[in-house]
């Protein structure tokens, strides 16, 4: 996890939202990563841990990821926790949670919704104040920064359907 959180300083470093994410088999190797990429190519399905999924089940050729378990540095979102579900990832183990979207147990645990067709084990909260820390301050050193910048400026900065 200390590998994790420091990757997603330098990320945050670089102007993305400071999130990390791997996929580790059943032996423990590196099968699958992911950053945030929100920001930088303005996608909000930009999200580590489908970076981490998409690539961890390209690389084994197969959607099903049981034996698996997935590490990041911020509880995983409504979005990410559902497709977690549905790679029927085995474990998910993350460091901070967060008390406004998170969908392991933070707002709603997607885990062990009546909806869920697999469970897995959740371990949360693993070096959780050193990530929230660090998330802290990128998203105040964020505000500061763009608070109104990057609205449109005008009706010519819309794209013509």
């Amino acid at each position: 996890m200390g590998r994790l959180i420091a990757r997603a300083r330098r990320l945050g470093e670089q102007g993305e939202v400071p999130v990390s994410a791997i996929v580790l088999d059943h032996q423990g190797r590196c099968i699958g990563h992911g950053i945030n990429t929100r920001e930088k190519q303005s996608d909000p399905l930009g999200h580590a841990e489908l970076m981490a999924i998409r690539q961890a089940c390209s690389l084994r050729g197969d959607w099903r990821l049981n034996d698996c378990t997935l590490l990041v540095t911020l509880e995983p979102c409504p979005m990410c926790a559902g497709a977690l579900v549905q790679a029927r990832v085995g474990q998910v183990i993350f460091a901070a949670t967060d008390p406004k979207r998170g969908a392991l147990g933070s707002t709603i645990d997607l885990a062990q919704h009546i909806s869920a067709h697999h469970r897995m084990k959740v371990v949360g909260g693993v070096r959780s104040e050193e990530s929230k820390e660090m998330l802290s301050s990128w998203f105040k050193q964020r505000r500061r920064r763009f608070d109104g910048i990057g609205a449109i400026q005008s009706q010519t900065d819309l794209i013509t359907c």
